[in-house]
């Protein structure tokens, strides 16, 4: 089980830089945090976990959320000539 949350922990940070549009990359983070929090459950560690859930999933992903609605939401590529 600890194998396969490490790997899925590795592909959500993948994607998570390679989205294009900010709204997904902060939807892959805090799936990325939540996995992080089961994880550290998992190695008997609860307090830690409930830190993780609440900080990293919860106020992290608000702070983004509302900082991406008042930016610009997707990357400009700047096309070369």
């Amino acid at each position: 089980m600890t194998e396969t949350i490490l790997i899925l922990l590795i592909i959500l940070g993948i994607l998570s830089l390679e989205f294009k549009d900010l709204l997904n990359a902060v939807i892959c983070l805090a799936i990325f945090s939540l996995l992080c929090s089961l994880l550290f459950y998992y190695l008997h560690a609860p307090d830690v976990a409930i830190a993780e859930a609440a900080v990293g999933a919860g106020v992290a992903t608000v702070i983004f959320v509302l900082t991406i609605n008042k930016t610009r939401r997707k990357e400009e590529v700047e096309e070369e000539e």
